[in-house]
């Protein structure tokens, strides 16, 4: 059986990852069983970010790795927090000082400018040195809440409001979730090219 390696430390992204990749006929690794350290993300573009994360885990394990680089852009800030949204509010930041951040620089603005969008690029690397990556993009179209609701999901959840589905991302149930997200998308790309390719 193909293993790769989940090249991510974040346990509520991993199990999303493994529950949406659970059909294919492949052995998930998550990094931190190979004490796979933390790599600084340097990239401007979300891109650059997986591809760094997934030659980091390839490059530490020797196997195959998959990389997530994900985030929250919102019109009214000029796209940020983006590339920075788990630094949004400090490295060290809680969820919650997160959310709190996003809330307060938006408090003027209009339900009307208040559009949003999470944003997932899946990188595989079949080695450190692999030329041509596979890239795989979702995006989930929303708008900001004005405060936060629902206990599930994790990150900006709770602010991301659902207009389809009148709730915010963490007010859905994980099944609802991973069929709509940003993360879903990118990783039901994955997964055709993936069998097209007759890998799995």
């Amino acid at each position: 059986m193909l293993e790769i390696v989940l090249a991510s430390q974040n346990s509520s992204k991993l199990a999303e990852m493994q529950e949406l990749l659970r059909d294919l006929e492949i052995k998930f690794i998550p990094q931190t069983e190979f004490s796979v350290p933390d790599i600084e993300e340097t990239g401007s573009t979300f891109v650059e970010n997986a591809i760094i994360k997934a030659r980091h885990a390839a490059k530490q394990t020797g196997l195959p790795a998959l990389a997530d680089d994900s985030g929250l852009t919102i019109a009214a800030l000029n796209s940020a927090p983006g590339v920075f949204s788990s630094r949004y509010a400090g490295k060290n930041a809680t969820d919650a000082e997160r959310i709190q951040k996003v809330l307060e620089a938006l408090e003027a603005a209009d339900d009307s400018d208040r559009s949003a969008s999470f944003h997932c690029v899946i990188a595989l690397m079949e080695n450190e040195n692999d030329p041509a990556p596979l890239i795989c993009h979702g995006v989930w179209e929303g708008e900001i809440a004005r405060e936060p609701r629902g206990k599930n999901g994790f990150g900006y959840d709770p602010i991301f409001y659902v207009p389809s589905h009148q709730r915010t991302a963490a007010e859905l149930d994980p099944q609802e979730k991973n069929a709509i997200s940003h993360r879903g998308q990118a990783l039901e790309q994955l997964s055709t090219v993936l069998t097209e390719a007759f890998l799995v």
